[in-house]
């Protein structure tokens, strides 16, 4: 059920990544709790296009997309425009990243770029562009963070100390930010297996490191998200984990 009448009704959201898998589902958590929502996406333009038809079927004019390689900020204050139909930005939720091994002495300056760029440049121009829009209006911002910035997950050095980097934004910016605007994180454990293949020994392996001995779902992020976003508004500069348990036993 929508919910229209809440802290969050149109209030509006710009949500990095928003076309497919976690993304897409905090995009949908919002908007259910009543977010107007600027769905960012790269090349999944088809899939973004059909999450914004299907919100708005549920409620007119609540859904638009932005296509922008975060690669470039110069594209940054276009993705800031796109909520100003609504009155202007409430919201950034940085999810957008890339992932993929990048194993010491096979790694190229290309796959650097890439890594660090999604996963801690963007996030910190993102902010840099939308810091008075969401000051106007006693904004927030929420970065989609990682387990493994406090944990290093083999093979993946690159990947690790660029949500590492994160991390330490997050709690930098809440700093930088305050009072007129708060800085959280939620840091997934094993949400979604990862895109590129993964046999079942290892999925078995990184699950018996789980106290709740599965893993989660989208929907587990997306609550947490809005759980910062509605319901904590004292809180700013932390990092909420969403792994099961991993992070207290690991």
């Amino acid at each position: 059920m929508q919910d229209n009448t809440g802290p969050l009704a149109g209030k509006t959201a710009l949500v990095t990544g928003a076309a497919r898998r976690i993304g897409a589902v905090i995009a949908e958590q919002l908007h259910q709790a009543g977010m107007n929502v600027v769905i960012h996406y790269r090349h999944s333009g088809q899939e973004a296009e059909a999450l914004a038809q299907s919100l708005n079927d549920r409620r007119a004019e609540s859904a638009v997309t932005a296509q922008a390689d975060l690669l470039a900020p110069d594209a940054f204050p276009s993705l800031i425009k796109a909520a100003e139909q609504w009155g202007g930005l409430d919201l950034l939720v940085n999810n957008a990243s890339s992932f993929y091994p990048t194993p010491l002495g096979e790694t190229d300056e290309a796959q650097w770029e890439d890594l660090m760029g999604s996963n801690l440049k963007a996030p910190y121009f993102l902010a840099q562009a939308a810091c008075e829009a969401l000051a106007r209006r006693q904004g927030q911002i929420i970065n989609i963070i990682d387990i493994h910035a406090f944990r290093p997950l083999a093979g993946h050095p690159v990947y690790t100390a660029a949500k590492a980097g994160l991390a330490m934004l997050t709690r930098s910016l809440a700093g930088e930010m305050a009072p007129s605007v708060r800085v959280n994180g939620v840091a997934p454990g094993a949400i979604l297996w990862p895109e590129q293949p993964m046999n079942a020994d290892t999925q078995q392996q990184l699950l018996a490191r789980v106290p709740l001995g599965r893993k989660g779902e989208p929907r587990d992020i997306a609550a947490a998200v809005l759980f910062m976003v509605r319901d904590a508004p004292y809180v700013t500069g932390q990092i909420l984990p969403v792994d099961g348990g991993r992070s207290a036993v690991d």
